[in-house]
């Protein structure tokens, strides 16, 4: 009996030795000194841009005449706009001035070495030309143009790593529905509903999209939002984790993959606000210049370039990066006070 158990142990070593596909590997038990590895770029790097920026970016906060409370890039959610309504945005949403060089170079100027765009935010639209889906750029007023190969392009030119944010729900696919069952618009849009036999299809939509991204943009890092929905599983994300891994297996993947409450690898991401010591993992703390993510035509609540450098050197302090976000407007313009504040901030961490 034991000959046998042997015999099969090494058949089982041979066929994954030579047939990797039986046996695909598991990224989430790689060696310490292999994470170690291939996280010291990010853990070295200490400051990076966010970049929020969609169709929301085109209303600044403000729909049917109406300013909307909240976070401008969830205004579809907060004005409970219904999605095919919604989705008529792309008609108009023209940033021809959309400038890459400028953004990234904004962020080579600040000290930051890493940038991370919104590919594609809760509302589903994309900011590449996607072959699986129409709900994208190139059926826009600005077809032609691929904002993802541009930022992807500037980022190289200027030594920045590259990132790409990419959200779990989607108010625009059809395999989803606002949920009814829901209270406010935090029940009917963050928590929406999956329809019936429909999460397998969503699931490959996903991973399509997100091997776009590795192949066409070479994308260093992936940064998921929206775990929180119900339907999204901690064992979603692992699998989701593995499969990207599988891609590529050098790049790195925000704990909000899966459960940020239960899931660190590879980074934590507390969100508007930062720990005051030293955790156990590898984290990263997002705030954004003013209070909105995406571009709000009234928000003015800046933070100043001090302040800025304050949470940064709290933060590294603590081990932890500060990923800084701004909000280019409808025009693709970025506002002019997160020009002067980071132009600021460059010079004070030159001068200290």
């Amino acid at each position: 009996m034991r000959l046998r158990r042997f015999i099969l142990s090494l058949t089982i070593a041979g066929l994954c030795s030579n047939l990797s596909a039986y046996c695909p590997t598991d990224y989430l038990n790689e060696s310490n000194e292999d994470f170690k590895e291939r996280m010291q770029w990010f853990v070295d790097a200490k400051f990076g841009m966010f970049v929020h920026f969609g169709l929301y970016s085109s209303l600044g906060g403000v729909y049917n005449g109406k300013t909307v409370d909240g976070y401008a890039e969830w205004i579809q959610s907060t004005a409970d706009i219904p999605s095919a309504e919604y989705a008529t945005l792309i008609n108009s949403w023209n940033p021809k001035d959309f400038n890459a060089d400028q953004i990234v170079s904004l962020a080579k100027k600040a000290g930051m070495k890493y940038l991370v765009i919104t590919t594609k935010h809760h509302e589903g639209f994309c900011l590449w030309d996607s072959q699986y889906t129409d709900f994208d750029i190139a059926s826009s007023p600005v077809r032609g143009r691929d904002f993802i190969k541009e930022l992807s392009d500037a980022c190289k030119k200027y030594g920045i790593k590259f990132g790409t944010y990419y959200s779990i729900i989607d108010w625009h696919h059809a395999s989803q529905e606002r949920n009814s069952n829901g209270k406010d618009s935090w029940g009917w849009w963050a928590q929406i509903a999956m329809k019936p036999d429909k999460k397998n299809e969503y699931v490959t939509y996903m991973k399509n999209q997100i091997k776009e991204l590795i192949e066409k943009y070479d994308t260093d890092i992936l940064w998921f939002d929206a775990d929180w929905v119900d339907w999204w599983t901690l064992n979603d994300g692992k699998e989701l984790y593995n499969y990207i891994r599988s891609l590529k297996p050098s790049i790195i993947i925000n704990n909000r993959v899966a459960k940020r409450s239960e899931f660190k690898k590879d980074f934590g991401t507390p969100e508007q606000e930062h720990p005051g010591k030293k955790q156990d993992h590898v984290w990263e703390a997002c705030y954004t210049l003013n209070e909105s993510w995406g571009y709000k035509s009234n928000d003015h609540q800046w933070k100043s370039p001090e302040d800025i450098v304050l949470k940064l050197k709290e933060i590294n302090s603590n081990g932890g990066n500060l990923l800084l976000n701004i909000g280019p407007d409808g025009k693709g313009m970025i506002p002019q006070e997160s020009v002067e504040i980071l132009q600021k901030v460059g010079t004070i961490l030159k001068k200290d």
